[in-house]
């Protein structure tokens, strides 16, 4: 059964997978080539206001989920990147590749139960 890991960018074991980054922005340090990247989705990232307004305080997460989820169910991008995932579901599991250092509270957290609720 496949499924979607969410993966920090930067740990050194990292599951094989389809790999996609869902940050706005490219994680600092971090070579084109090291990230090994199948896609880089940063459209379906939270607006660069939401996320310096979060700024990964844990006490803001319940608060940042509510909003992002809202900037998601607006979003554009948003279908085209459901079917990217349903596919590649079919073939292999998908990364969630995202560079907060909190493995708990993140968008990828929040994209992740989305994905999964919308499937």
């Amino acid at each position: 059964m496949t499924e979607i890991k969410l993966v920090r960018i930067y740990d050194h074991e990292q599951p094989a997978g389809y790999r996609i980054l869902v940050d706005r922005l490219w994680p600092r340090g971090m070579s084109k080539a090291k990230a090994n990247l199948d896609e880089w989705a940063k459209e379906v990232g939270p607006s660069s206001d939401l996320r310096k307004w979060f700024n990964h305080e844990d006490a803001k997460f319940a608060s940042f989920k509510q909003k992002y989820l809202a900037q998601l169910q607006e979003n554009p991008a948003l279908p085209q990147f459901l079917e990217l995932i349903k596919t590649q579901l079919t073939k292999q599991d998908v990364l969630f590749l995202y560079g907060a250092k909190n493995k708990e509270h993140n968008q990828a957290v929040v994209l992740k139960e989305y994905v999964l609720q919308s499937l």
